[in-house]
């Protein structure tokens, strides 16, 4: 398997380990029209954790990849919700709230480009 899936799984591995020890930053960002924000950070915190750790076997690559485009796609939301007022989006600047847009469909992509 390349490297780069490897940085991949390190990189989402970082992002979900994250979401479990500072949850208060990424619960800033939640929508508010979803419900329970600290379950939900932490859930995603998990899931993002065991694509990562899918990531690097060849037997759950293909569905740890799966797993990761459904949640970029589902991730939409909140990138779209932070765009919508300054509150949410939680003194990031709004040129890199645009430029994340883009950005998820070339983390799709290079997912993606596993299968």
């Amino acid at each position: 398997m390349p490297w780069h899936l490897y940085l991949m799984a390190f990189l989402y591995g970082f992002a979900g380990t994250m979401h479990l020890i500072k949850p208060k930053v990424f619960m800033r960002v939640m929508p508010r029209y979803l419900p329970a924000h600290k379950t939900l950070v932490l859930w995603s915190g998990v899931a993002e954790i065991a694509v990562a750790v899918g990531l690097c076997f060849p037997s759950t690559k293909d569905w740890a990849i799966y797993a990761l485009i459904l949640m970029l796609i589902l991730f939409f939301s909140i990138h779209f919700y932070m765009l919508s007022s300054e509150k949410a989006a939680a003194g990031i600047p709004k040129w890199i709230l645009l430029l994340r847009i883009p950005l998820q469909f070339v983390l799709i992509y290079w997912a993606y480009s596993y299968l």
